[in-house]
C-alpha cells in the first residue's frame, strides 16, 4: 500500500468452478479521486468490487484499508468501514419511503417501546438529499421516483454512511443525458468533499469527462493503471480489448440511404391510453431503423405492443403483407417472424436460474424436440454457434446465467433472439451495459443481418449510437413520433430539439 491511498488491495484472486476471475489484481484508490475501472465483459471487474463490498471474500491477496489489513465479512461489514455501493441493478425496496430506504436497519427509536421516530428519520434524510440538491419528498414510496431520483435515494443513503468510498457501477445507464450531468456534477461535489469514487462504465467518454486514473483489467488480469491525463480514447480501448476496433463499427454511419426492400412491417395509428398516441410507420427489408427520445418517450412501450407483450387500444399491423388487429403474445410475434431484445433483461429477458442453453433456446425448443425428446447434440450445436458469434464469455453453455457479468447476459439475450430465426428484429437498448469492444460487435452482427435483408428495429437512449447504426431515425416525445430523419439529414442537436 502507498503513502496516500486510502485502500489497496494487493494480488487479489478469485477463483470460481471452471474459471480464474481475477488472477493477482493490484487496485489503488486515493482519497479525493475519481478512479475509472474499465474492462470488456467478463473481464472481472465486478468481482472486484464485489470482494471490496463483502460480497465475496478472495482466494489470496490482501486488502489494506487506511494502511490496516482488514478482512471484510459481507456487505454491511463494508458499509460500516465506509465503503458503499451503487449497483446497476439499484438495490432499493420499491414499497417503502425514500426516508425508510437510506435508513433501513438504522432507524431512531423513542421510548422503551422502541417506536420508529418519524420526525428524527424524516430530519436526517432531508439533510442528505439537500447536500445532493435533490428536491425528493422523504415521505414519497421509492415507486413512484424515477431512476435517476432513486439513484439520488442510493448515494443519499451512501452519505448516511458516512462512506469514503463510494463505488459506482454503470450509474447513467438508464439516465438522460441531462441527468447524467446532474450526476456528474454530484460526483464533483463528493470529489471536492474528499470522497473516493470507483466509477465503472463502458462509456468511455464518461471516464474522460470525470475521472482523473483509471485501471484497465483484462481476462481477470490487471493490464495497467495510468492518469487520463496521459492516455487518448483509442489507448484504453486498445488496453481493454487487446487489439484496435475497427473506426467503421465505432463512428458515423457512411451509407446516407439504403436501398429499400419490401415492407416488412407497416405499424397503422398505434395507441395505448397515455402512453403513445397515433403511431404510425414502415420497416423495409435490410433497413435498420432508429428509435430515439428521452427515458418515458413511450418507445420501449410500443415495441412491447408491437412484440406482443402489452395490448394496445386501437390501431393495427401489417406483417409481410399480413394484416392483423394486433399480436396477442410474444409466442404469436416469433410465429410471425418477429422476434425481440428487451430494455429490462432482468424482469423480461431471461430465466437467471437457468443456464445459457436453456435460456438461448427456450422460445424455440420446438426444433429440437421429437416424440417428447430434446436433441441435445442439435441444441447444443446452435448454443455452441451464437455462444461463438457472440463472443459470450465463459465459454461454458452449463453455467447459469445469474453468474456471468452483465454484458454477457445481454448478449445471452441477443442469442436468444436470433435463435428464433426472426425476419423483423426489436433490438430495445441492447448495447447497455455493453463494452465497447462488444458493442463494435454488436454494431457488425446489425449490419450483417439487415445486410442479409432482415428489417431492424433499434432503440436507444444513445444519439452517437443511433446516428452510427440507423438508415433512417423516428424521434418520440411523450408517446407521439415528434419527427423522423434520413441519417445524412440528422444530427444530435436536431434530435435533441425533437425529443425535448
Amino acid at each position: 500500500m502507498n503513502n496516500g491511498d486510502i485502500f489497496a488491495m494487493n494480488n487479489i484472486t478469485k477463483v470460481f468452478p471452471g474459471v480464474k476471475a481475477l488472477d493477482k489484481v493490484t487496485f489503488e484508490v486515493k482519497p479525493g479521486e475519481v478512479h475509472a475501472l474499465v474492462g470488456e465483459n467478463g473481464a472481472g471487474k465486478s468481482t472486484l468490487i464485489k470482494i471490496l463490498s463483502g460480497i465475496y471474500r478472495q482466494d489470496e491477496g490482501q486488502i489494506f484499508y487506511k494502511g490496516k489489513e482488514i478482512e471484510i465479512k459481507n456487505p454491511r461489514h463494508a458499509q460500516e468501514l465506509g465503503i458503499s455501493t451503487i449497483y446497476q441493478e439499484l438495490n432499493l425496496c420499491n414499497n417503502l419511503t425514500v426516508a425508510d430506504n437510506i435508513f433501513l436497519g438504522r432507524e431512531d427509536s423513542k421510548t422503551i417501546l422502541k417506536y420508529i421516530d418519524e420526525s428524527s428519520l424524516v430530519n436526517k434524510c432531508k439533510k442528505y438529499l439537500d447536500m445532493l440538491g435533490a428536491d425528493i419528498n422523504p415521505n414519497m414510496p421509492v415507486y413512484k421516483l424515477t431512476v435517476a431520483q432513486k439513484q439520488l435515494v442510493e448515494i443519499a443513503k451512501a452519505l448516511s454512511y458516512e462512506s469514503e468510498v463510494i463505488i459506482m457501477d454503470e450509474p447513467t445507464s438508464a439516465l438522460t443525458l441531462n441527468e447524467s450531468e446532474k450526476l456528474f456534477n454530484i460526483i464533483k461535489f463528493l470529489k471536492n468533499s474528499g470522497k473516493s469514487i470507483i466509477y465503472i462504465s463502458h462509456r468511455l467518454e464518461e471516464v474522460f469527462k470525470i475521472a482523473d486514473i483509471v485501471t484497465v483489467i483484462k481476462d481477470g488480469k490487471l493490464v495497467g493503471t495510468k492518469l487520463l491525463k496521459d492516455l487518448t480514447y483509442k489507448d484504453i480501448v486498445k488496453m481493454m480489448v487487446g487489439r484496435e476496433i475497427e473506426e467503421k463499427y465505432l463512428g458515423r454511419h457512411t451509407v446516407s440511404t439504403r436501398t429499400h426492400g419490401d415492407v416488412l412491417l407497416e405499424v397503422k395509428n398505434f395507441t395505448k391510453n397515455k402512453v403513445f398516441e397515433n403511431i404510425s410507420f414502415k420497416l423495409y427489408a435490410g433497413e435498420i431503423l432508429g428509435f430515439s427520445g428521452l427515458v418515458g418517450s413511450g418507445r420501449s412501450e410500443l415495441m412491447r405492443a408491437i412484440f406482443g407483450l402489452d395490448y394496445i387500444d386501437s390501431g393495427k399491423i401489417i406483417v409481410k403483407g399480413k394484416e392483423i388487429s394486433f399480436i396477442k403474445s410474444s409466442r404469436e410475434a416469433i410465429e410471425y417472424g418477429i422476434g425481440m431484445s428487451t430494455e429490462d433483461r432482468k424482469k423480461d429477458g431471461l430465466f437467471f436460474n437457468f443456464n445459457i442453453r436453456e435460456n438461448v433456446t427456450i422460445s424455440c425448443l420446438d426444433k429440437f424436440v421429437k416424440f417428447g425428446y430434446i436433441f441435445s447434440g442439435k441444441e447444443n450445436s446452435i448454443v455452441k454457434e451464437y455462444m461463438n458469434y457472440l463472443s459470450i464469455n465463459p465459454p461454458n453453455s452449463e453455467i447459469k446465467v445469474i453468474n456471468l457479468s452483465g454484458g454477457n447476459q445481454q448478449k445471452v439475450v441477443i442469442a436468444k433472439l436470433l435463435a428464433t430465426a426472426p425476419d423483423i428484429l426489436i433490438f430495445d437498448e441492447p448495447t447497455r451495459g455493453i463494452d465497447v469492444g462488444s458493442k463494435s460487435e454488436i454494431y457488425k452482427l446489425t449490419r450483417k443481418l439487415a445486410e442479409q435483408g432482415k428489417g431492424i428495429i433499434f432503440v436507444s437512449s444513445e444519439l452517437p449510437e443511433i446516428l452510427t447504426i440507423s438508415d433512417r431515425i423516428i424521434v418520440m416525445n411523450k408517446g407521439k413520433i415528434a419527427g423522423e430523419f434520413e441519417n445524412k439529414d440528422a444530427t444530435e442537436e436536431k434530435i435533441m430539439m425533437l425529443a425535448v
